[in-house]
């Protein structure tokens, strides 16, 4: 099954793509909108999806990191780069200005919720600091709810909520940890 979003409204309509030959066009009407728009069936130019992106992948390209937003019944996996600084992350919205957004429905995650700060520490090792938006319905750490102004460092591999939504935080140590274990 292939999803594709509406360019008006970002409802994704799903259908199956083995039903047709690469080369042919599909024209769409949004259930939501009713904007009518066309594709074409076959390989894209464009990047790969989210969905298709593999952590591991990003992680060796990267060398800041990544997270993982994991399925729920909201949308589907999602791996999304890091960057150093401030990384905004909430829910998609066309120009809001996130930088980091999680493309979903789900109505408890606001659309700037928490902020995960990448730096350098004085060792030069990367340091991962999150932090609420503020959000309406907060960012949980290890089930604790962060407080008002709260910093918490998080490191590979630290799951974090924000409304129905998991995320697990995947950094470039994971890769160099593995290959210390075989190596010793």
């Amino acid at each position: 099954m292939k999803r594709v979003k509406c360019p008006k409204c970002d409802n994704y309509i799903t259908f199956d793509e083995t039903k047709y030959e690469n080369g042919q066009s599909l024209v769409f009407e949004c259930p939501q909108c009713s904007k009518q728009f066309g594709i074409r069936i076959g390989v894209s130019k464009l990047r790969a999806t989210q969905k298709e992106e593999k952590p591991e992948d990003d992680c060796k390209d990267n060398t800041i990191g990544s997270i993982v937003v994991i399925e729920n019944v909201f949308h589907y996996k999602q791996v999304l780069p890091l960057q150093m600084g401030d990384n905004v992350i909430g829910r998609y919205m066309k120009g809001s200005g996130v930088n980091t957004p999680i493309e979903t429905n789900d109505p408890s995650i606001d659309i700037t919720h928490c902020v995960i700060n990448v730096s350098r520490d004085k060792h030069g090792k990367l340091k991962y600091i999150l932090r609420d938006g503020p959000s309406y319905t907060g960012t949980f750490v290890d089930n604790e709810i962060l407080g008002n102004r709260e910093r918490r460092v998080i490191h590979n591999g630290s799951l974090f909520t924000i409304g129905a939504t998991s995320i697990i935080l995947k950094t470039p140590e994971e890769e160099e940890d593995t290959a210390n274990t075989f190596n010793d």
